[in-house]
């Protein structure tokens, strides 16, 4: 349950954060990267799960997977796709 509360407060202010500095709607690009990435978690993170590289505590996950990849790793993939946009938006304004 803890990952699950960490992952959720980080992405919700992620997203307020770029909601904020970018003052303007979620834009198509960011729809397809958020659509990307979730493909490629739902594809590698099982892999890595059962190849014994990662492990999880079952005490600290809700017990969601999907495909063997807890519901909590997906969580990455959306910060991520939150996180990328935001720097640039932010890397770009300072450049100005």
């Amino acid at each position: 349950m803890r990952y699950i509360a960490l992952n959720v407060a980080v992405a919700v202010v992620f997203l307020l954060l770029t909601l904020q500095l970018t003052r303007q709607r979620v834009s198509r690009a960011i729809w397809l990267t958020l659509a990307v990435l979730l493909a490629l978690t739902l594809v590698f993170d099982p892999l890595i799960i059962s190849a014994k590289i990662v492990a999880y505590n079952p005490q600290h996950i809700l017990g969601w997977r999907l495909f063997g990849a807890p519901i909590e790793d997906f969580f990455y993939a959306v910060v991520a796709a939150i996180v990328a946009p935001l720097l640039w938006n932010w890397y770009e304004q300072k450049e100005r």
